[in-house]
């Protein structure tokens, strides 16, 4: 008989746990934890923060300063969804980690840029001039884009521009030198010592450092690139109501207008596919 009331005593004591963690869930919403570079990904964030505050979500946002711990902390369930990248990046971390991270959704385009203390304009670079680039594979297909469309050099016949790197390069008349072992949040930092004949530097990057891309770069990214920076979940959870809302805000028109106005062109808003 002891054994049958301890039982119905832990069953009722269960039941009040699950009816009072509801009911707390319930009072404060949702919340979403995402992960996001300072700049302007986590500035972003705070701007559509009290419209889904409204909608019953609160963001949790970390900041981070690299590109390798975001991944990292969505797929070990730390965070809910990350805010740092583009497409081929995700695509080669998913083959590098046999990942199953998936995009939800494009805001912006950091556009990427070439910076000087030498020249005032990438044709005007030298023979056996020295670029200086990140170690960020996924970034080199955006770089060699820039100095094709410049026409200081021709690629392969064949290559995927997304997936393409150094080797890809069909002909350099000027010689020119790539060199890519920096890490992407020292770039701004090279180029402010001097160092290289022209340095490549994401947006994130530049603008943090208080660079303006529009004017401080001698060659900038097209709006047209198809690197736009994307929001990324855990496989299956891009469809959680969450993120649907979160996708929604970030991609709304007066977001994508409040991005225009307020990076005046460091920072572009894209149109909103996956």
């Amino acid at each position: 008989m002891k054994r049958k009331i301890y039982g119905f005593i832990a069953v009722a004591f269960s039941l009040l746990l699950l009816v009072g963690c509801s009911s707390k869930s319930s009072d404060k919403g949702t919340t979403l934890k995402i992960g996001a570079s300072a700049v302007p990904h986590a500035q972003i964030l705070r701007h559509v923060a009290p419209e889904l505050k409204k909608e019953g979500v609160n963001l949790k946002i970390t900041t981070f300063q690299d590109y390798i711990m975001p991944n990292k902390a969505l797929a070990g369930g730390e965070l809910d969804a990350n805010y740092f990248q583009h497409v081929p990046f995700l695509k080669q971390w998913n083959k590098e980690n046999k990942g199953n991270l998936v995009n939800a959704g494009s805001v912006h385009l950091e556009p990427i840029g070439i910076f000087s203390k030498k020249v005032k304009n990438l044709k005007d670079l030298k023979k056996g001039a020295t670029i200086l680039v990140s170690s960020n594979t996924p970034d080199y297909g955006r770089v060699l884009t820039l100095f094709k469309d410049a026409g200081l050099i021709t690629i392969k016949k064949g290559v995927d521009i997304t997936s393409a790197n150094f080797n890809d390069i069909a002909s350099n008349p000027r010689h020119l030198k790539f060199k890519h072992t920096f890490e992407p949040k020292l770039m701004a930092e090279i180029y402010k010592n001097g160092e290289g004949d022209a340095v490549v530097i994401n947006a994130n990057y530049a603008v943090q450092s208080g660079l303006d891309p529009r004017k401080d770069s001698i060659a900038l990214e097209k709006q047209s690139s198809p690197y736009a920076n994307i929001v990324v979940t855990r496989k299956g959870d891009q469809n959680k109501p969450a993120i649907k809302k979160l996708m929604k805000a970030l991609q709304s028109k007066s977001t994508q207008n409040w991005i225009s106005k307020h990076y005046k062109g460091a920072v572009l808003p894209v149109k909103a596919t996956k």
